[in-house]
């Protein structure tokens, strides 16, 4: 049999240079994809792969000839775009060429956004890539290489030992907020108990950025103390940190104390949207019927519907419990020309819940559930059965499995739901 090989054709770069700009063009719009459909509802691990593997083949393209595929790539990165940003930066450490390397992160670090797509491709990479850029960033003195490698290690739940006590003791690191906040986020998802002495610091800081991580590292090491200290980020609802503080916080508090915060959030009507996160979260079967009532109002009806399934365990399409989402169906964020937030709708994916079907099967199975008790994905919270969820859940259901089963076991694994498949 003939052995395969690489058409002729492809390592003819003056000619063919236009191919491998395609390759470049759709490898950067499927990461940017990628990036949004890795939160959505609506997108499962399966999917997700299948996602990644097209992303992977564009990538193999621009390695057929690695010149004609890093001029493809560098010319691109003039767009100082992400997407572009995140292919240049994988072809340049896969080409293992220094220089390619230096100028993928020169643009990398002019942007958070593109600084998120420089730690994708090192999260995207083996770690027989990554790993040695990832500690020789970290050895680094300058800040924003610091930041990459300890970003990086986050997406690959990589622990960079003695570095971390390294960070959290040097001024010029403490200085730079990203910085320390990133780092002492890395504590908790490493289960670093070692550096509770630095969280005990990190707590007292001026900046909201650092005291948020700082309590939220402690959480998920086991320090209950720090759910009060959480409170204020959870009412704010103008906050970076409400959504992260509201999956954390209502975890952990009791029965008793999660309802007594949410019927001080429900006293202001446009508290609802977090009064349904919080809801869901809890898992108190107790909340249900008024879950169904929200689904009145075509505001909440598609979140309220999550909320039920999060609880219940009861897909709303597959019991074909959904209807035509209503043209009057608001935007979150809306897009409003004069509304600064134009990024994706959080419900856009949802499927809208009709509430004659979601109250009639509610009857039927309501008796299975004890009030007072948290359910997850319609049965009670244990190891296995969040591990279940993690391997065929959504993405959003493997993001609130992932936590959960953090919490449970402060020394286990904190499973990264966003890492490539």
């Amino acid at each position: 049999m003939q052995e395969l090989s690489i058409p002729n054709f492809l390592h003819k770069q003056p000619v063919y240079r236009d191919i491998y700009e395609q390759f470049c063009t759709d490898a950067s719009f499927l990461w940017l994809l990628r990036s949004i459909v890795v939160d959505q509802p609506h997108y499962n691990l399966s999917d997700l792969a299948g996602l990644e593997q097209r992303i992977d083949a564009h990538l193999d393209g621009l390695m057929t000839n690695v010149d004609t595929g890093w001029a493809a790539c560098k010319a691109a990165l003039e767009f100082e775009e992400p997407g572009e940003v995140f292919t240049a930066m994988v072809i340049a450490v896969r080409s293992h060429d220094v220089n390619k390397i230096k100028h993928a992160v020169t643009v990398g670090v002019k942007s958070t956004r593109n600084m998120a797509a420089l730690t994708s491709a090192l999260g995207w990479l083996s770690d027989e890539l990554s790993l040695p850029w990832i500690q020789r960033f970290l050895n680094g003195k300058d800040m924003e290489h610091k930041l990459l490698g300890i970003s990086s290690c986050s997406i690959k739940r990589h622990d960079p030992a003695e570095m971390i006590n390294k960070i959290l003791s040097k001024n010029t690191c403490l200085d730079d907020i990203v910085l320390y906040s990133r780092t002492i986020r890395l504590v908790g998802e490493l289960r670093r108990q070692d550096c509770m002495p630095a969280l005990s610091v990190a707590k007292k800081h001026a900046n909201p950025q650092v005291i948020f991580w700082a309590h939220w590292s402690s959480i998920l090491l086991g320090d209950k103390s720090s759910l009060m200290s959480l409170k204020s980020f959870v009412f704010d609802t103008t906050s970076e940190f409400h959504d992260l503080a509201i999956q954390i916080v209502f975890r952990k508090l009791t029965i008793e104390n999660a309802r007594m915060w949410i019927s001080q959030l429900a006293k202001d009507s446009a508290m609802n949207r977090t009064v349904i996160k919080a809801t869901a979260v809890l898992g108190d079967p107790h909340a249900v019927n008024w879950l169904i009532e929200q689904m009145r109002d075509n505001k909440l009806a598609k979140l309220a519907g999550e909320a039920f399934v999060l609880i219940t365990g009861s897909d709303l399409q597959v019991n074909q419990l959904t209807m035509v989402t209503p043209s009057s169906h608001p935007l979150y964020p809306n897009d409003d020309s004069d509304s600064e937030d134009v990024g994706l709708d959080e419900d856009e994916n949802l499927p809208h819940p009709d509430i004659n079907k979601v109250t009639a099967l509610w009857r039927s199975i309501g008796t299975n559930f004890i009030v007072g008790q948290r359910y997850f994905m319609g049965k009670s919270i244990s190891i296995n059965w969040l591990q279940y969820i993690i391997n065929n859940g959504t993405q959003r259901q493997r993001h609130s499995a992932a936590l959960e089963l953090a919490l449970i076991s402060p020394n286990g694994k904190f499973p990264n739901t966003r890492a490539k498949v």
